[in-house]
């Protein structure tokens, strides 16, 4: 399989700095290593504090499925669920 490069954007419910905390947790650092994804990139917008965006890397799928199985993980950090737009990217 092929490595993918996904980009996550989303709206936030909470301040950047609480939906981080459970972003960079134990729990989730260990969650990505047993999926095999590599969290690149977290930032929030400069101009919409409420906008989000996550890159991930992975084997072609990985990080589309562990989102997919997250719903209730990420909706509890504030992730607005409907708000994301998902982008994956292959090496040319």
């Amino acid at each position: 399989m092929a490595l993918e490069t996904t980009v996550f954007t989303f709206k936030i419910s909470v301040p950047f700095a609480e939906w981080a905390k459970g972003f960079d947790s134990p729990e989730a650092e260990q969650m990505h290593k047993a999926k095999g994804i590599t969290p690149l990139y977290r930032g929030v917008s400069k101009d919409d504090p409420e906008s989000v965006v996550v890159i991930h890397q992975g084997e072609e799928g990985a990080a589309l499925k562990m989102f997919e199985g997250a719903r209730p993980i990420a909706e509890a950090s504030g992730h607005i669920w409907e708000s994301t737009v998902i982008t994956s990217y292959l090496p040319g």
